[in-house]
């Protein structure tokens, strides 16, 4: 332990010769010469830093003096700094009665390095594939500064794998890091004893306080043989196929390998049932739609059998929607369901005048955690009318147009970001193909293919950049036959902010008539205060066209919050292709992908 600077010995002279009697109070505490993260661990371990604004005895400010340098040195070891050079002093007080400040002054030096490394797992784990690439990449490796942090991380990384793919018997052999401070050099022996890898045991379902669906639907998620190998990887996996489910409210899957019989682990699965019942109301008004509300209700578990039910109305004076839904657990190859919806909207408002009923059958199945598959059959049949304008004030009345089709479809559904609430980094996207037959169900021969995709990237710590696009494509020699529900549009909250909902496209008059093709990409700047609200920039582009596209662009800026249930924007854009175009709000809740 080194003795005090000079100047600190001094100050600390003068503080006990003025004697103990008066206080005085601890002011700013300043640390030099270090980067952020050893500045905080510097100040959280210092004793005046805990003792700033509040007022101490002339003896106990002389002590925490004192100590400021070894305090110092001690939080530097965890990064490897062993010898830095402290300066401790007390500056000067500008008035009687004011705070005493103090600056420490701190040279680092040079660090300790990791000279040797032997890291090792003795046994039947010495073999496995996945344990030999943890050693591979432990940290800090021969060469690199030696950082208490990233080393126990590593270690405690390696010791939890073991558990993870059922080495429970695993524990050190050797454990031992010899540090020379004067060849400012470190050893690191790590060894671990695997022991016999453990298997999948037998597996019990207990539905408390009452079993809501029958045991052997569950049992159909377990995709794994009593007897093969153990891997924790396992029991996430189930443990997603149960939240998918929403049939209850907290799972809890234990392990107890402490009761393993011929190194076989027994698991017990505990669910408490979620409330039988979703029911949704609300109110809303659009500037197109006009005042409504929404009503619905979802059955989690409408029978034993693991079966749902959902009926909904969006009820506004323009626009309205009803739509009744009943799914059928699916778990034969893949996690999933057997879905038939029924669909009811009415439209007419200023721009469309349209009804369609649209029945849907369809069987998802989830193909892996980030990618879900849904094939489906389309039976539809919509009526609708262009209102169009002869030059006076007279208006022709509507001419209605029906259509019928029949057509499969198949949609892959893609995320992998870090968080799905509010993710920083990862892609998330959808891709829809769908075709129709004339004469096999469907008015006009027709395919379509639609991807839509955004990326995510965080940029320091409140940052995001936000990256959409936006390709669809018809190929039909019929467009005129195809139904609005079947074309493309621009514009919109998730489209091209600073237009109105399909403003961007061919028209007849203000009647946006959908086309063949929709390209559109967005780029955005998000920046989050501490609060959890933050602010935003954007551009979007893009165009839904037939033949040439006639790119629009928008650029504004919003509010964001990061709520509970994901990003709430509220955004003002305004388009440029017209100087006369106004401005536009917008208000969106969730992540998008």
């Amino acid at each position: 332990m080194r003795a005090p600077g000079i100047p600190s010995f001094i100050a600390i002279l003068a503080l006990l010769a003025s004697g103990a009697a008066h206080a005085i109070e601890v002011g700013e505490v300043r640390i030099e010469g270090l980067d952020e993260e050893m500045t905080e661990n510097v100040r959280v371990s210092l004793s005046l830093a805990q003792a700033q604004g509040r007022d101490v005895s002339y003896r106990r400010l002389a002590y925490m003096l004192r100590e400021a340098e070894n305090e110092t040195r001690e939080a530097l070891e965890p990064f490897g700094f062993y010898d830095p050079a402290i300066r401790v002093e007390r500056e000067e007080r500008a008035e009687r009665g004011a705070p005493v400040r103090v600056r420490i002054e701190v040279t680092p030096g040079e660090p300790v390095r990791v000279r040797h490394s032997s890291i090792a797992i003795l046994g039947a784990g010495g073999e496995d594939r996945y344990l030999r690439r943890e050693l591979d990449a432990f940290a800090p490796s021969p060469g690199a500064i030696f950082d208490h942090p990233i080393y126990e991380a590593s270690k405690s990384r390696i010791s939890r794998r073991l558990a993870q793919r059922g080495y429970f018997d695993a524990d050190f052999s050797a454990r031992r890091v010899e540090v020379t401070r004067a060849e400012r050099a470190a050893d690191i022996e790590l060894v671990w004893t695997s022991g016999e890898r453990y298997d999948m045991g037998p597996l019990t379902f207990a539905q408390t306080p009452k079993e809501v669906v029958d045991t052997g639907l569950l049992e159909r998620l377990v995709y794994w043989e009593e007897g093969d190998y153990y891997h924790q990887g396992r029991l996430d996996r189930l443990r997603a196929s149960l939240q998918r489910l929403d049939y209850f409210g907290s799972i809890s899957i234990d392990p107890q390998p402490e009761n393993a019989v011929d190194r076989r682990v027994p698991i017990e699965v505990t669910l408490t049932p979620a409330p039988r019942k979703i029911q949704t109301a609300g109110l809303s008004y659009g500037t197109d739609s006009g005042a409504g509300f929404r009503l619905g209700e979802e059955r989690r578990y409408v029978n034993r059998r693991g079966h749902k039910a959902l009926a909904q109305i969006d009820w506004a004076q323009r626009r309205k929607t009803a739509t009744l839904q009943y799914r059928i657990p699916a778990f034969a190859w893949l996690d999933g369901w057997y879905t038939l919806s029924l669909q009811g909207a009415d439209e007419q408002t200023d721009y469309i005048d349209t009804r369609r009923l649209e029945l849907v059958g369809s069987r998802s199945g989830q193909f892996n955690e980030r990618l879900n598959l849904v094939a489906s059959v389309h039976a539809l049949r919509e009526r609708w009318a262009y209102v169009e304008e002869n030059g006076g004030d007279e208006t022709i009345e509507p001419d209605y147009r029906y259509a019928t089709f029949l057509y499969p479809s198949l949609r892959a559904e893609y995320v992998d970001v870090d968080d799905r609430l509010f993710p920083r980094d990862g892609i998330g996207g959808t891709a829809f193909l769908r075709s129709g037959v004339e004469g096999a169900g469907s008015d006009a021969n027709f395919a379509q293919l639609h991807v839509r995709a955004t990326w995510y990237r965080g940029i320091g710590e409140r940052n995001r950049l936000i990256v959409r696009g936006e390709v669809g494509t018809t190929w039909t020699d019929a467009l005129v036959d195809m139904p609005p529900s079947l074309r493309f549009y621009a514009g919109g909250d998730r489209s091209i902010r600073g237009y109105d909902w399909r403003e961007v496209g061919p028209r007849i008059g203000d009647f946006a008539v959908g086309a063949k093709n929709v390209t559109t990409g967005s780029v955005e700047f998000e920046h989050y205060f501490q609060n959890g609200f933050g602010f935003a920039v954007f551009v979007d582009s893009g165009s839904a066209y037939d033949d040439t596209p006639d790119w629009h662009t928008g650029v504004g800026a919003g509010v964001r919050w990061a709520s509970p249930v994901g990003p709430l924007r509220f955004d003002i854009a305004r388009g440029l292709d017209d100087p006369d175009s106004p401005f536009t709000l917008h208000l969106d809740i969730g992540a998008s992908f």
